[in-house]
């Protein structure tokens, strides 16, 4: 027995090792089996992106969009940001589609699609020739359902007639002035905010009288006759008051300038058609109008031997230097006091102009009038400091409009790395503040 031992206990090993093995296959064919039958489910991915709800986009200027109103048509925070910065350094407005497309927080997909929306002139240069006319609403047809009576819609039913929010308030201001009813088709067409087209549709359908009442007529005469005043008459522009000025057409604005113009500029009156014309309220046109009926009377005060007889001054506007510019010159121009005074303050602190659109940076001035002083008067920097930011006075780069934001990182820099290359590097600014800034850099 004691031989047979070892070969039995072999034998037991072996058939445990046999069965062991088979559980093994077994367990690893019903895992096999059990994992063909089950489903799987891939995962759904959703990738988490900036897309926003869609914008509803409707005509709109640049110019008079706040932040809220920049985020609504989709930009974020920053970017409004960046616009309205830009927009301070361009002059405080856009003039042209171009100008804005240039500011960089606006991609080229995102001009596209507002471009058509824009209410700008495509180039500055139709800005200022002013031949830009809004006209937004002419390709767009009208949601007319059938006869109505406009007197009785409200903002929404003129909205929903297809005109924009502002359009609809205007038109409902419009018919608060007419005394609360458009009155007659005839009257209703002079609403400036409703081009020819649109009337043309809505005409046929309009519940009101073809032409206005004589009665009502009456009503807005006096305000037709200042509008569209015709001259008939000789009359003497030394002896008119203001409101003389404005029996002849002027608006009540226009009216004092002109007033101003003659007896404080000119001391008293105008010495010759030639002074009338220069007055900038008046048109090219207003003073063809007029001329053929000024009868120019000039009192001549009688010579005091001992006085020097008073001699007008006038300037010459196409040889003054912006850069020498003074308060009184400014005046004569047309600027109020406190455009005068903000401009020779802005230029005070620049150093002197670089180029002439700086002035029209200043804050809050008469900017038609500003445009036309540039356009006449001549530039010369010649004079102006620039330094290097290397070599440029602390003092002068932290008052300095252009610099004073960035005086501090500037000292910081230069102090280990005198070179302004590396200077402009460190300081990675907007490409708008830079290019402003190297006007009075004196570049190596």
């Amino acid at each position: 027995m004691n031989s047979k031992l070892p070969f039995q206990i072999r034998k037991r090993q072996l058939f445990s090792l046999a069965i062991f093995g088979v559980l093994i296959i077994l367990a690893q064919v019903g895992f096999s089996i059990y994992k063909k039958n089950q489903q799987y489910e891939k995962p759904v991915i959703n990738f988490i992106s900036e897309t926003k709800p869609e914008i509803i986009l409707s005509e709109f200027n640049p110019n008079e969009l706040d932040e809220s109103q920049w985020k609504n048509i989709g930009f974020s925070e920053k970017q409004v940001k960046t616009i309205l910065k830009y927009k301070e350094i361009v002059g405080g407005i856009f003039k042209s589609k171009a100008q804005f497309k240039k500011c960089y927080a606006v991609s080229k997909e995102k001009y596209r699609s507002l471009e058509k929306y824009i209410l700008l002139p495509e180039s500055n240069s139709d800005f200022k020739n002013n031949t830009f006319t809004y006209k937004p609403y002419e390709k767009k047809k009208l949601n007319i359902r059938g006869k109505f009576n406009p007197d009785l819609y409200s903002q929404k039913d003129w909205e929903n007639l297809g005109f924009s929010e502002k359009q609809a308030v205007a038109i409902l201001k419009y018919k608060n002035y007419l005394g609360g009813s458009f009155i007659s088709k005839e009257k209703l067409k002079e609403c400036f905010m409703i081009n020819d087209e649109q009337f043309v549709q809505m005409s046929p359908f309009l519940i009101l009288q073809n032409k206005t009442p004589e009665n009502f007529a009456n009503k807005f005469e006096k305000k037709k006759e200042k509008e569209a005043v015709k001259i008939n008459q000789y009359f003497d522009p030394n002896e008119l008051n203001q409101e003389q000025w404005q029996a002849l057409g002027f608006s009540e604005k226009q009216a004092n300038v002109i007033v101003n113009y003659r007896d404080r500029n000119l001391r008293g009156s105008f010495k010759s058609i030639e002074d009338i014309q220069k007055c900038f309220v008046i048109s090219d046109e207003k003073f063809e109008e007029m001329k053929p009926w000024i009868k120019l009377s000039v009192v001549d005060k009688p010579k005091q031997t001992e006085e020097k007889p008073i001699v007008s001054e006038k300037t010459d506007f196409s040889k003054i230097n912006l850069n020498q510019i003074t308060f009184k010159q400014l005046q004569e121009f047309g600027f109020t006091e406190k455009d005068s005074a903000g401009i020779l303050a802005f230029r005070k602190k620049l150093g002197g102009f670089i180029n002439k659109n700086q002035l029209l940076e200043t804050y809050e001035i008469d900017r038609a009038l500003g445009d036309k002083l540039i356009y006449v008067a001549k530039l010369d920097n010649s004079n102006v400091a620039k330094y290097t930011l290397e070599n440029a006075p602390e003092d002068w780069l932290k008052k300095h409009p252009y610099f004073r934001y960035s005086a501090d990182r500037i000292i910081y820099y230069r102090i280990t790395n005198p070179d302004d290359k590396k200077i402009w590097k460190f300081l990675k600014l907007k490409p708008e503040y830079e290019e402003k800034m190297r006007l009075y850099i004196n570049e190596k």
